[in-house]
């Protein structure tokens, strides 16, 4: 169990001793920083709400006066609330972060193969990409097809992806994530495919 730096009573999960009130050393981990269920789908409202509280709590210059123990915590804990926020509102890096706390391998290789059921689309893209840039502009429409193409796909991931978060969320099955990796691979590589086609059209 932890104990406070200073006073050194139990200070269990609180970011501040529940005897002494000095700020604790801050847990890394995004949910239990934020005192939040480790779940996939997340209340944004709740998410947001909790991070204009923590940052009005753990402002380093609520700390200036304090122990530079203190000082040196509200820093870290401060670096941790936004990388922690920018993370957990986003569905796709949230999934990435719990994927990597239970140990599966993301954004890898996987990610820059080609799903074998859009080889076809895949290839015609790669040939109107190369005819464009030799300056044929006809090509033009043609990607601006598969983009929007690849961008209904990309949604259509989205819509079940949310159906595999609340999939584990409701189980908490390891099979589920392995599942939800699959899908991020494969929403990395169209997200990719996308880009690719902004790029060289100018969107």
């Amino acid at each position: 169990m932890d104990t406070c730096w200073q006073c050194g009573s139990s200070s269990g999960d609180s970011l501040f001793c529940k005897l002494c009130n000095a700020l604790q050393r801050p847990t890394p981990d995004y949910y239990r920083f934020f005192g939040i269920p480790k779940r996939l789908s997340l209340d944004a409202k709740e998410l947001q709400r909790r991070f204009y509280e923590l940052s009005r709590i753990l402002h380093p210059d609520r700390f200036l006066q304090r122990a530079p123990t203190e000082q040196r915590y509200s820093l870290e804990a401060t670096s941790i609330l936004n990388d922690g926020y920018r993370v957990l509102r986003d569905p796709v890096l949230r999934a990435e972060y719990v994927l990597k706390e239970a140990g599966f391998e993301v954004a890898g290789q996987r990610s820059r193969d080609v799903p074998p059921e859009l080889l076809e689309e895949v290839f015609e893209l790669n040939m109107a990409l190369e005819e464009l840039r030799a300056g044929d502009q006809e090509a033009r429409s043609q990607l601006e097809e598969a983009r929007a193409k690849f961008i209904k796909l990309r949604d259509e991931m989205d819509r079940d992806l949310q159906a595999l978060f609340e999939k584990y969320d409701a189980s908490g099955d390891r099979a589920v994530l392995g599942e939800i990796r699959n899908l991020l691979d494969r929403r990395k590589y169209i997200q990719n495919l996308v880009v690719e086609v902004d790029k060289e059209t100018g969107v």
